[in-house]
């Protein structure tokens, strides 16, 4: 359901001339911008928050205009934020991992980008999905297991948990990860990427896929650990556990390349949630 403090939001807004804020122009919520490319329609679109990457940005999020066109002719929105600003480097990116000790106020952020881009842009606020890429792809991980009902699915991409795993999640969820099979930054096992042995304390490890999607089944209430259906879909191989808790949908796509975002990607997401 769309939030109450939406509305105090309304009064706020409205004649603004930050309403006309668009894929060149930022509106600003928490002293950061946020972009959006919103289709033509007269009724209240869907919507996709879409989370750059390490060193990436809303505004250049969104100059991935085959992502953006394609969401935009299916009729959903892009919304796309702006990450933490990095001291002393150009780029942004997320305080997503537990040691950072920011997760929470991040997905706080989220849903104040949520409930402004819905007043300011009259999108359907009770189908927002959150979905992002790389380090983006973990921040939608993240969010998705600590509060889950934030957004309506979750669509990570080449981005996951990273360990220490959590041992649990809040509640169930609807979820499409999709990961390149020969993923070398973010491998589908994951890595320790500031090479200490991963038994040291400090190492700083990226986290198993698979072990994720287990923690995510296990929120889901799903009857079985393997998959209840696999399908080969197009250029994706997909493990589907749809014998879970109602309205929960837990999927993983997996496609035969590396740390990129595919040009079916969209049609893929937006194909799964159409069907939800």
């Amino acid at each position: 359901m769309i939030r109450a403090c939406i509305g105090a939001l309304v009064a706020s807004v409205v004649g603004s001339a930050a309403v006309g804020c668009s894929i060149d122009t930022a509106c600003t919520v928490g002293g950061r911008d946020y972009y959006i490319a919103r289709p033509d329609s007269s009724s209240p679109p869907p919507a996709v928050m879409f989370i750059h990457g390490f060193g990436g940005s809303g505004r250049g999020a969104l100059r991935n205009t085959a992502m953006v066109d394609a969401f935009l002719a299916r009729g959903f929105a892009v919304i796309a934020p702006d990450g933490q600003p990095r001291e002393g480097r150009t780029g942004r990116s997320w305080n997503f991992h537990p040691r950072s000790g920011g997760q929470e106020a991040e997905i706080d952020h989220l849903e104040a980008v949520r409930d402004d881009a819905i007043v300011r842009h009259g999108l359907d606020g009770d189908r927002i999905m959150l979905a992002g890429f790389s380090i983006g792809g973990s921040m939608v991980a993240y969010t998705a297991c600590l509060r889950p009902e934030a957004f309506s699915a979750y669509a990570p991409l080449g981005g996951s948990f990273w360990r220490p795993h959590p041992d649990s999640c809040a509640g169930p969820v609807r979820m499409l990860h999709v990961h390149g099979w020969t993923d070398g930054t973010v491998p589908i096992e994951g890595r320790v990427v500031n090479r200490l042995p991963l038994s040291d304390p400090d190492a700083f490890a990226q986290g198993d896929v698979f072990r994720a999607m287990d923690i995510f089944r296990q929120a889901n209430g799903c009857d079985y650990a393997n998959p209840d259906r696999r399908e080969v879909s197009n250029d994706y191989w997909l493990r589907i556990w749809d014998q879970c808790r109602e309205g929960s949908d837990l999927r993983l796509a997996v496609f035969a390349r590396g740390h990129v975002i595919p040009q079916t990607w969209p049609k893929l997401v937006a194909d799964w949630y159409e069907g939800l």
